[in-house]
């Protein structure tokens, strides 16, 4: 199975690049546990190219900072159905991506997107303290949960 993890945000504007961090620390993690077939991606904002690039994937996982009412993070099923048109190509939902994907290329990866609650959006290259705890909630899901998974393979 070929995974994609893919973080946006921007790290010039504090927790807004939890989706960044997220994704540099998880391919540190990989690489270092030597855990195959896991690619590693980011950007600023999702793109309409991106769908290009989820089409070689069987799992991807988009990571974004959130300032939703959660706990400290969460994954969510994303459907090409859950797209929508946009204002502006400026920039697009992972489900927009999704559905772009499956309507050029006839496939849809199983697609997840890993909301990281974020409380400061100010114009530094650092998380907060409270970010970071979610951060770091997150980080050591995702670590366990390809652990496990590496443990199972022959």
């Amino acid at each position: 199975m070929k995974i994609l993890f893919y973080g946006y945000g921007n790290p010039g504007r504090q927790d807004d690049g939890l989706g960044i961090y997220f994704v540099e620390e998880m391919e540190k993690f990989v690489r270092d546990k030597d855990i195959s077939d896991i690619s590693f991606d980011s950007n600023y904002q999702l793109n309409i190219e991106d769908a290009d690039t989820i089409k070689n994937y069987d799992l991807v996982f988009f990571c974004d900072a959130s300032q939703e009412n959660i706990d400290d993070y969460c994954i969510t099923k994303v459907s090409p159905s859950d797209a929508h048109i946009e204002f502006t190509m400026h920039a697009v939902s992972p489900a927009f991506v999704l559905n772009l994907c499956k309507n050029i290329y006839n496939m849809a990866p199983d697609t997840y997107l890993i909301h990281i609650k974020g409380y400061s959006w100010h114009f530094m290259e650092k998380i907060s303290k409270q970010a970071d705890k979610n951060f770091q909630s997150a980080l050591c899901y995702f670590e366990k949960l390809l652990q496990q998974q590496k443990n199972l393979l022959p």
